[in-house]
């Protein structure tokens, strides 16, 4: 039972990363939107130590690294990407921008899926990604321009070491 129980840890810092992101949206639907980039620092805190502890306890699971990837989808996709548009003036560059942004998280995320890979990341993670837009937002500043950047190298074929 124990260790049974312990082999959950690693799905409760997923869903603590999806909660997280799910804080941060309505946060910043109440119109806190400063306050909504710390839910998703905080998310990525979540999404840093839930692989690590699964490896260490080997507890990784099918069911957990999917867990993971709707965690980050929302916390590191949707969030940054209303935090951006909350900021950001209203066009059809933003609004480009705005689909943009998690829909290419949303690629990248099945490719890794798909193919995962030991070591490095093609493409720029979406939970880097993520954190750029709310380290912007935490200075009310959002950019159509970065974000789309942004979008696209989450699915450029570059290679990016793991940390």
């Amino acid at each position: 039972m124990l260790i049974q129980l312990v082999k959950t840890l690693p799905n409760v810092f997923s869903i603590g990363n999806f909660i997280c992101g799910v804080l941060s949206i309505t946060i910043n639907m109440s119109g806190f939107p400063e306050a909504s980039a710390i839910f998703i620092f905080l998310a990525a805190f979540f999404d840093l130590f839930d692989g690590r502890i699964a490896r260490k306890l080997k507890a990784d699971s099918a069911l957990g690294i999917h867990l993971d990837s709707l965690a980050d989808i929302v916390s590191f996709g949707v969030a940054p990407a209303l935090l951006f548009h909350s900021f950001a003036p209203v066009s059809l560059l933003t609004s480009f921008a705005f689909i943009l942004f998690p829909t290419m998280g949303v690629v990248r995320l099945a490719r890794f899926s798909a193919h995962p890979t030991r070591g490095y990341f093609i493409g720029v993670p979406i939970p880097a990604a993520g954190l750029i837009l709310a380290f912007m937002g935490l200075f009310s500043y959002s950019s159509s321009f970065i974000t789309i950047i942004l979008a696209v190298l989450m699915v450029a074929p570059i290679k990016v070491k793991k940390l």
